[in-house]
């Protein structure tokens, strides 16, 4: 005879999410919070937090027993400290892919076809066309080679682009060769685009530094999809400002942007507000990952996504 699921007690941010999960296992019950009002629950198997909700919110969190937090962004770094003793952390792995490598796609072909200029001119009904650079015939190199880095690079690859992986070690993959972040310098001169798609935290702040983006060629546009903290903005500020390089930034440091920050007004950037996963294709993917912790949790069974905060 097979064994009766566990009762869970799961919390989710919206109605919306709720539905999209489905029918529930027996022995669950879900809960809509979206931590904005006091816990209706003293304990929970699982919280859901609001998407992009900030770790403040989970002050929310205090006196509330939680056994997984799982939240609805990659990105993990300083949540640690905003738990309550106790609760693991799962990320949304495999939720963002799409939708970040898209933004990333769009970016590159913005800023390398000049669509900015060409948005500005219809805004005064000004009819100028101009000769633009490529993606095709460019190197990209994609700094970051985990689930974002690769869909970026698989959708970047029919575009005639010659695609350089680089991960924290070098290693064949699949039929790629992936190089160390031990050959960045060698790399860097040799590089047409700069794709970031690294998370942040210590290990990657300020990694793309003055030097580092002074081994790029003139004329190098920079992408950054990953975290703002990767690139040094000071140093990208500068490269810009003496118009050497271009940037099409869709994380920066800091966040919000300040209206006062001289990025705004740079030549040759364009900035969007960290919108890399903010598009439908997320609502699916974030309704399947939660049901299926859910029903590993009811089963007994070890969660996905599991992180170390």
């Amino acid at each position: 005879m097979s064994e009766s699921p566990r009762s869970v007690v799961v919390s989710v941010p919206t109605d919306e999410l709720a539905a999209d999960i489905g029918p529930l296992p027996d022995g669950v019950e879900l809960v809509v919070w979206d931590l904005h009002s006091p816990a209706p629950r003293d304990a929970f198997d699982m919280v859901v937090p609001p998407y992009m909700s900030g770790k403040r919110l989970l002050s929310a969190l205090d006196g509330v027993e939680v056994g997984l937090l799982q939240s609805q962004s990659i990105g993990y770094e300083g949540m640690g400290a905003y738990l309550p003793e106790g609760t693991r952390l799962a990320n949304a792995s495999s939720v963002h892919e799409t939708a970040t490598a898209e933004i990333a796609v769009g970016l590159t072909i913005a800023a390398q076809r000049d669509l900015a200029d060409y948005v500005r001119n219809q805004e005064s009904a000004r009819w100028a066309p101009q000769f633009s650079l490529s993606v095709a015939d460019r190197t990209v190199l994609v700094l970051g080679y985990g689930g974002v880095g690769k869909a970026v690079a698989s959708r970047l690859l029919p575009f005639e682009t010659t695609i350089v992986p680089v991960a924290s070690r070098a290693r064949d993959e699949d039929g790629v060769h992936i190089h160390g972040i031990d050959e960045l310098d060698e790399l860097l001169p040799r590089t047409d685009i700069l794709m970031i798609t690294l998370p942040g935290g210590e290990p990657t702040k300020g990694l793309i530094g003055a030097r580092e983006l002074a081994l790029l060629p003139d004329g190098a546009l920079v992408v950054n999809v990953g975290r703002g903290t990767v690139l040094d903005t000071d140093a990208l500020v500068a490269e810009l400002q003496a118009e050497r390089l271009r940037a099409a930034l869709d994380v920066v440091d800091p966040e919000p942007l300040p209206e006062d920050h001289p990025l705004w007004r740079a030549p040759g950037v364009l900035v969007v507000p960290h919108v890399g996963g903010a598009a439908d294709a997320m609502r699916p993917r974030i309704a399947k990952l939660v049901r299926t912790q859910i029903e590993r949790l009811a089963a007994g069974e070890e969660p996905v996504n599991i992180v170390d905060a």
